[in-house]
């Protein structure tokens, strides 16, 4: 049905439409706004490849290695399921 989608006029009628939505004076602020979240959010996602390159998953066999467990006696609980 549709062959090619979004054409160059449809582009310009959403902006001619979030013009008149907005007005032109709340436009500049809305871009400006936008772009300070785009950078936040391209600096925390930067953080979190960061932080997980200094810590390697637990799967990860270069890992350090997970101290063993020693079998013990069970633990004494004062019956109310702690």
């Amino acid at each position: 049905m549709l062959r090619n989608g979004l054409e160059p006029w449809h582009l310009l009628i959403v902006a001619i439409v979030v013009i008149v939505m907005f007005g032109s004076k709340k436009l500049p602020d809305t871009a400006r706004s936008l772009g300070r979240s785009m950078r936040i959010l391209k600096s925390e996602a930067k953080a979190l490849k960061e932080e997980g390159a200094a810590h390697p998953a637990a799967g990860d066999p270069a890992g350090p290695a997970a101290p063993p467990v020693s079998p013990s006696a069970p633990e004494a609980t004062d019956g109310r399921g702690r």
